[in-house]
């Protein structure tokens, strides 16, 4: 049964990749329904009883799409099947944000406007932290944020890791297609200096970010070793995509596009 208070995008949909997310997934799929459609989920091989709950609310609501991959294949790889099976209906934008309910549903009318308004851009979400944020998160991610400015001449990623975006779907799916990386965690800051190489330019915005806490529904899959291992593995291969391509940004430095 349609629910018709929001006509659907025939060009831009919210894309949820979710992976265990606990009790918060529901409450983020009905607050990104509130403020647009489509909305697609991808349960990335979730075994927390997720996937029923979201069909569920898919026959209700045919605004609402859910894809179920069998197992566990990575942020960053659940994305890209989503922006495939998007691609193929003529989408041409996907905003991507997370299903722990930490990301700004409120925020998806004016993201979504600014890429209509600019579709060649992507729309870059720059975190707005309250005062209870985890200062290691906070502060961890300066120095994943230097790199990528860095690796990309300063070309003006707000904030690398941050998954509250709008991507054109054409540019990403092409730096995707074009080699193995990105599809777990390193999938966020990878994607944006990826496309900035191929001169995507990026315009942030601010969005407010919540933690929440395990005795408020909080999940977190983030493990400290195991992720910035992979992000600096990460870094390591851009830094070296980078100095390949230096006299390229160089250049397009100079001409100022």
């Amino acid at each position: 049964m349609n629910n018709p208070s929001r006509a659907a995008s025939a060009t831009h949909l919210v894309l949820i990749p979710s992976y265990n997310p606990g009790v918060k997934l529901d409450e983020t799929v009905r607050g990104a329904l509130a403020q647009w459609a489509p909305v697609w989920v991808v349960v990335d091989g979730s075994t927390d009883g997720s996937a029923a709950r979201l069909q569920a609310m898919a026959e209700a609501d045919d605004r609402l799409r859910v894809l179920v991959l069998p197992r566990n294949v990575g942020k960053g790889a659940a994305v890209l099947h989503g922006i495939e099976l998007a691609a193929a209906q003529g989408f041409t934008h996907a905003l991507t944000m997370d299903s722990d309910g930490q990301h700004p549903a409120h925020l998806i009318p004016e993201f979504m406007a600014v890429s209509q308004a600019q579709p060649d851009a992507m729309v870059l979400g720059a975190p707005v932290f309250a005062a209870d944020a985890p200062r290691l998160r906070v502060n961890g991610r300066k120095l994943s944020n230097g790199w990528a400015d860095l690796e990309t001449l300063w070309a003006g990623i707000g904030d690398s890791l941050f998954g509250f975006r709008v991507y054109p779907i054409a540019p990403l799916r092409e730096v995707m297609a074009g080699q193995r990386w990105m599809r777990r965690f390193d999938f966020d800051p990878e994607a944006v200096v990826r496309m900035c190489w191929l001169g995507v330019k990026p315009i942030n915005l601010p969005a407010t970010v919540r933690y929440f806490r395990p005795d408020e529904g909080g999940v977190s899959h983030f493990n400290y070793l195991r992720d910035n291992l992979l992000l600096s593995w990460m870094h390591g291969r851009l830094l070296l995509g980078f100095l390949l391509r230096l006299p390229l940004l160089l250049a397009r430095r100079i001409r100022g596009t």
